[in-house]
């Protein structure tokens, strides 16, 4: 998709449906979104995303709902309520069919893995050294951001890492950079809940007041709203923050217990890959809570 009035529609589209997919769309509201027959869009729709638009909203209304059952305590009613299901037969047999297994099973096994691990925490050997889990509650301002999407798994860290390098090789062409550049990614999907073909990660860095950017292509820019954080660091390689994040979800409840909110994790890049030492790369954790 080279031109650039239909990479506009296209993206137009996809912000139309990130922002209404938990409420009804009828297919004259995707016509007059992207300004194609609704036939001729679902065709490339389904090309580019490999799923029809029906899909999609679908999935997304899924894979919100399990965010909800894993998170929170929100009763399975109203969550079906939440994303669109009028009737809680018709949400579980659904969620079943896409996930394996009830919500309410979802929700306890979950639960379960939750409780084990605290057990195990609570009981552990007193002369066993646990490191501890530091971090601190922040709210950041509100910041714009130009970035580049990658959609595939977060553990293909050679894929992302190339996204980078397109993402700093255009903004450098616009003379987007300076020593003071703050780089950013956003991590909008969990991994758990979405299938590898389907996790998005927005590369970013941050626009100053000075600087002027109008969108080309593949290249956005949006306004990340002022957001209460919990913020851990990460130490060493970017492929080894997987543990990092494991060990912040495994103690959430016991050592942090606070409500997440469902807004994209932030991931600060405070070295430069290039002539830092992995083990000496820092990484700014940043998880939305209420």
């Amino acid at each position: 998709m080279k031109n650039q009035t239909q990479l506009d529609r296209y993206t137009t589209l996809m912000e139309f449906l990130e922002k209404k997919f938990k409420s009804t769309i009828k297919a004259e509201d995707i016509e007059e979104v992207s300004f194609y027959s609704y036939r001729n869009i679902n065709r490339i729709f389904l090309a580019l995303q490999h799923e029809t638009i029906g899909q999609f909203i679908k999935r997304r209304r899924l894979e919100k709902a399990a965010e909800y059952l894993k998170f929170s305590t929100v009763k399975i009613s109203d969550i079906a309520l939440e994303i669109g299901y009028g009737d809680i037969a018709a949400f579980s047999k659904s969620f079943k069919k896409h996930f394996g297994c009830n919500p309410s099973h979802f929700r306890n096994s979950f639960a379960l893995q939750q409780k084990i691990t605290n057990e195990i925490l609570k009981n552990k050997n007193p002369h066993e050294t646990t490191q501890e889990l530091n971090f601190k509650v922040e709210i950041l301002p509100s910041i714009k951001i130009v970035y580049l999407q990658y959609k595939g798994a977060y553990e293909n860290i050679k894929e992302i890492k190339k996204t980078w390098k397109k993402l700093l090789k255009y903004a450098c062409k616009k003379k987007l950079l300076s020593e003071k550049t703050i780089v950013l990614s956003e991590v909008l999907d969990d991994n758990e809940l979405s299938s590898s073909i389907h996790c998005r990660y927005n590369a970013g860095i941050i626009l100053n007041d000075n600087q002027i950017f109008k969108p080309e292509g593949l290249f956005l820019i949006k306004d990340i709203p002022s957001q209460k954080y919990a913020k851990f660091i990460h130490k060493g390689s970017h492929e080894n923050c997987f543990k990092t994040y494991n060990q912040i979800y495994t103690r959430w409840m016991l050592d942090v217990g606070l409500e997440f909110d469902d807004k994209p994790i932030l991931e600060f890049y405070l070295n430069d890959d290039d002539t830092t030492p992995k083990e000496n790369l820092i990484t700014e954790i940043y998880i939305p809570i209420l």
